[in-house]
């Protein structure tokens, strides 16, 4: 069911990104990157310097040429349209860097490293117009969409924050451990071997429904509302690990990739505000989780934890690799799904429509 895109790379591909032209960017180790059209042809490729893992890409919302590429403790901006050497570096961050992000007006980008850092760069001064922090590795971060001075976190510290660039600490905090004890549920026990760091975080098209994948295997939905946000849905999605989410472009459709080699597409739109169709029932659970949750530590009691083990995937795929990243285009009228994994291969599988 998978067709192979091949000849881009020689090592395992680590990063993923498609521009709004349907331009397909891949990062791997040893410093490649190459770019893919829509039928699975390699068209341009490059070695960035120093050789370092290419870890993270990102193409501009407002200018599809531009590719934010990561790279050892840098950042390259490069033009598509020519892949040559970069027109400019940043050299803002001091440990390698797991994600980038730029916000929908262009004006800011993300960047979370091994040390728990998120430098935010003004794209048009090029300074650091702000340094945020997990006690971990942080290893996903993500801007809201139509929110641009607005980003969600999430590391291996076991917190998923939510940041107002206005302000220096975090408007929001939950600690995913401590949810978990709180449960008290038949896994508990496990989490101390099998604790749910963060890997991966994708926020929907909304702006105000975001995912975050655990090491448990988990996938947690939160609601943002206003200054704070609320534990919405979470569920066994992957035996193992869950590395990448990603929320498809429309509604609630996402998708997941774990370690036990599998990619999973989810239709959350049911699920999702569903316990928000009563009024009162809907202050109650509000009043519920304020109570439960807390700048300070983000605990949540068993009753606002809304588990839901019923949810099953609309589509598995039985990828058989473990999953380094995920991203989704639409090539020659349809959807894919492009999984990168240990490979120098990427794999586009058919999607069905939302």
């Amino acid at each position: 069911m998978a067709v192979k895109w091949s000849g881009g790379h020689s090592s395992s591909v680590l990063c993923l990104t498609v521009s709004t032209e349907g331009l397909v960017a891949s990062g791997a180790e040893r410093g490649e990157l190459a770019l893919w059209d829509g039928g699975g042809s390699p068209v341009a490729q490059l070695r960035l310097p120093q050789a370092e893992d290419v870890t993270s890409v990102v193409f501009s919302c407002r200018r599809p040429s531009t590719l934010y590429t990561a790279h050892g403790e840098t950042i390259s901006v490069l033009d598509v349209r020519s892949l040559q050497e970069p027109l400019q570096r940043f050299h803002v961050n001091e440990e390698e860097i797991n994600c980038l992000s730029v916000n929908d007006s262009d004006s800011l980008l993300a960047a979370a490293d091994d040390s728990g850092a998120i430098k935010v760069v003004d794209l048009e001064s090029k300074k650091v117009s702000r340094s945020l922090r997990h006690s971990n590795i942080c290893s996903s971060v993500a801007f809201r969409p139509q929110r641009p001075q607005s980003l969600v976190s999430c590391g291996l510290d076991m917190q998923v924050m939510l940041w107002n660039l206005q302000k220096v600490r975090p408007l929001w905090t939950t600690n995913l451990q401590e949810c978990e004890m709180e449960e008290e549920s038949p896994q508990s026990a496990g989490q101390f071997f099998n604790p749910p760091l963060a890997h991966s975080l994708s926020v929907a098209s909304c702006g105000n429904i975001f995912s975050c994948g655990a090491q448990d295997g988990k996938v947690r939905l939160f609601r943002v509302t206003g200054a704070r946000f609320e534990h919405e849905l979470e569920f066994q999605a992957h035996s193992l690990g869950v590395s990448q989410v990603l929320f498809m472009p429309e509604g609630y459709w996402l998708l997941s990739g774990g370690n036990d080699g599998k990619v999973l597409l989810w239709d959350l739109s049911s699920n999702v505000g569903k316990q928000q169709k009563s009024p009162a029932k809907s202050l109650h659970r509000k009043k519920a989780q304020a109570a439960a949750c807390s700048r300070k530590d983000g605990k949540l009691n068993k009753a606002a934890s809304n588990e839901h083990p019923g949810v099953v995937p609309k589509l598995s795929i039985e990828h058989g690799e473990k999953v380094n990243w995920l991203s989704c285009a639409e090539i020659k009228g349809s959807r894919r799904v492009l999984v990168a994994d240990q490979s120098s291969s990427v794999s586009a599988y058919p999607l069905p429509e939302p």
